[in-house]
């Protein structure tokens, strides 16, 4: 086993947050900055010559190999509940865009790229630390464009090279590396683009419902394809309903995954777009905030702390059966409470 499947897990995603964010901007962000991914632009790279643009993107690619190795490090140093994180899909600046791509085929860069990743899978076998990766939003498998279609399996593909070389995809879901539906195709869109997609790839690929179009029931048409990530805020945003473990949809869900242990997505509105006197031990209605003049669009952004004990109850009820990764934007601070609550509840 790549992870221990007995262990509850709660986990967060791509960055880590300093335990002490009262600390200047600029300390934080040096501190940070040796756990997260660098980054650069298209428009940045073009303007320089070869010479420098391929060397930013070797930098890059040093140090986010370092960074990489330095989160598993982190998430493997926690309390073994804590030991989950979802990897940042910046690791290899411009992989797939068509004027720099060429560079990360040259063998003597793809030789580092293995053995870099490859130190940090090892490490994440050894710390236990369950991983995961979630391609953007521009990733869209199931577009009725052809050539969108194209370069989303490409974009895919970029992720199952990193998970290859980390040692991963070698069994069904040792390894997740989630998607939504998105586009217009719809269910039937991802099952043809599953047939493109390389053995590692499949052994990977996740779906999880959205909270516009495609809801548990689209994602549903796929649960004998691939293994189906509920994102329980998505839900109550699109439905408006707390869907529950005992739920038949759910357990049709758990079943997806064919055995291994389901990995689960769990946020919180911003407190921005609830009503000022709004009680945080209570869980909102979403037919009392539409009725008052409240908008699902911004309903739906994340908030940056896990603060709804009555939310977090809800939140917990899957934990027996799905690891949940939270996608606060506090990160590990707001996993952190998340798994303090848990263990309040079991000391009380």
């Amino acid at each position: 086993m790549t992870f221990d499947p007995t262990v509850q897990r709660i986990g967060f995603a791509c960055k880590y947050m300093h335990d002490d964010q009262s600390l200047k901007p600029k300390i934080l962000k040096e501190i940070q900055y040796s756990y997260t991914e660098a980054m650069t632009t298209v428009a940045w790279l073009k303007r320089q010559t070869t010479e420098v643009a391929e060397q930013k993107m070797w930098d890059i690619m040093q140090h986010n190999i370092q960074s990489c190795n330095n989160l598993i490090g982190y998430v493997g140093s926690l309390p073994k509940e804590l030991r989950m994180v979802r990897l940042g899909s910046n690791q290899l600046p411009m992989y797939t865009e068509p004027t720099f791509k060429y560079y990360w085929q040259n063998p003597d860069v793809r030789k580092v790229c293995a053995e870099g990743y490859g130190r940090a899978g090892k490490l994440a076998r050894e710390l236990d630390v369950r991983l995961s990766m979630h391609p953007g939003q521009f990733c869209v498998l199931a577009s009725d464009n052809e050539d969108i279609v194209n370069r989303s399996i490409e974009e895919f593909e970029y992720h199952a090279d990193i998970i290859r070389w980390m040692g991963y995809g070698k069994n069904w879901q040792d390894f997740k590396c989630n998607v939504h539906i998105s586009g217009r195709q719809g269910p039937a869109g991802i099952k043809n683009a599953l047939k493109r997609l390389s053995p590692e790839a499949r052994n990977c690929i996740t779906i999880e419902n959205d909270e516009n179009k495609w809801g548990i029931e689209d994602s549903l048409e796929l649960e004998k394809d691939v293994a189906l990530v509920l994102d329980i805020h998505h839900h109550w945003c699109r439905d408006g309903e707390y869907i529950q473990p005992t739920d038949d949809r759910f357990k049709r869900i758990v079943d997806s995954w064919r055995g291994q242990r389901p990995a689960m997505h769990f946020s919180y509105s911003r407190d921005e777009h609830l009503p000022a006197d709004f009680d945080h031990a209570t869980k909102p209605d979403m037919q009392t905030l539409l009725d008052a003049g409240y908008k699902k669009g911004k309903l739906r952004a994340h908030s940056d702390y896990c603060n709804n004990p009555a939310v977090n109850e809800w939140a917990l009820s899957f934990s027996p059966y799905a690891d949940i990764m939270v996608e606060a934007k506090m990160k590990n601070l707001a996993s952190r409470q998340l798994y303090e609550q848990k263990n309040d509840r079991r000391a009380a």
